[in-house]
């Protein structure tokens, strides 16, 4: 199923898309979709109702799409994790998953515009896939264990400001978590419809030149491992993001780092879980 959020920023509509294409209203089943609705069972509540007909449809025709999952408890990052992307960089292969934090508030829809920060000279793109936690995931024995946790996947737009994330500190968190800077969706996309996670193409396109063209393939740490590694240091749940890293391709790499500005439009996508576009603005 592909699970969307439909509706005002703070007002948004828990939504199903069916594999007919329409689209049905969930607000009978839950207020929203978000961890607790993945850690009760929402996926097979919502699974049995379209089965038995009884959900309404309506018209999303002109409504925005907001963040398929409300209020992330975190939003784990993974840097470094395609060989090609680190070394574009000019940094080391990493021997352990390089593991930060992003504010979950970074978090918007994934046609809302994306603000330059103010005294920003290198805002940057990352196309990314994000999985989605559905079930608590603490000291897992094994990466085997990891998707029974997984509730399924989503396409991830890691907006960074290279700046901020490489001059001014020595972590990266102020260069990942200024305002709009991950935007995610339109789909949380469950996990049967994903059977393997790392045969995705993802891609991104910058004025509607091609940026980024990569497979989840490529990973250094593959989702598996990664989420059974970060139980071992924290506790995930439900509703938690992981952005799992990004391909070779960003401006920081590229010949004249080509950054963002306000006016620019992005488009990115990833296998089976839909588009994004935006259009960046000054803050």
């Amino acid at each position: 199923m592909k699970l969307l959020r439909l509706g005002a920023p703070g007002e948004e509509r828990p939504s199903v898309l069916a594999d007919d294409g329409r689209v049905h209203d969930l607000s009978a089943l839950t207020d929203d979709i978000d961890g607790p609705f993945l850690a009760g069972g929402g996926v097979d509540r919502v699974a049995a109702a379209l089965l038995a007909g009884s959900l309404p449809v309506v018209d999303a025709t002109d409504s925005r799409v907001g963040a398929p999952v409300a209020r992330p408890g975190k939003v784990v990052c993974v840097g470094l994790n395609y060989r090609d992307h680190a070394e574009e960089t000019g940094a080391a292969v990493p021997e352990r998953p390089v593991v930060f934090m992003k504010d979950p508030g970074t978090v918007v829809g994934p046609r809302d515009p994306v603000l330059v920060p103010r005294g920003s000279l290198k805002t940057d793109w990352e196309v990314e896939l994000a999985v989605v936690i559905g079930r608590r995931a603490r000291y897992l024995d094994a990466p085997s264990d990891a998707a029974a946790v997984i509730a399924g996947y989503a396409l991830s737009h890691d907006v960074s400001e290279r700046a901020f994330q490489l001059e001014l500190s020595p972590q990266w968190d102020l260069g990942k978590s200024c305002e709009t800077f991950n935007p995610l969706g339109p789909w949380l996309v469950t996990s049967d419809e994903v059977p393997d996670p790392q045969a995705l193409g993802l891609r991104l396109s910058v004025n509607g030149v091609s940026r980024q063209d990569g497979t989840t393939a490529n990973m250094i740490f593959p989702v598996a491992y990664l989420v059974w590694y970060l139980s071992q240091y924290m506790v995930l749940e439900p509703g938690d993001v992981i952005n799992t890293g990004t391909p070779a391709g960003v401006a920081l790499g590229l010949p004249g780092n080509p950054y963002l500005r306000a006016g620019d439009t992005v488009e990115l996508e990833i296998d089976g879980l839909g588009r994004q576009r935006q259009t960046f603005r000054d803050a």
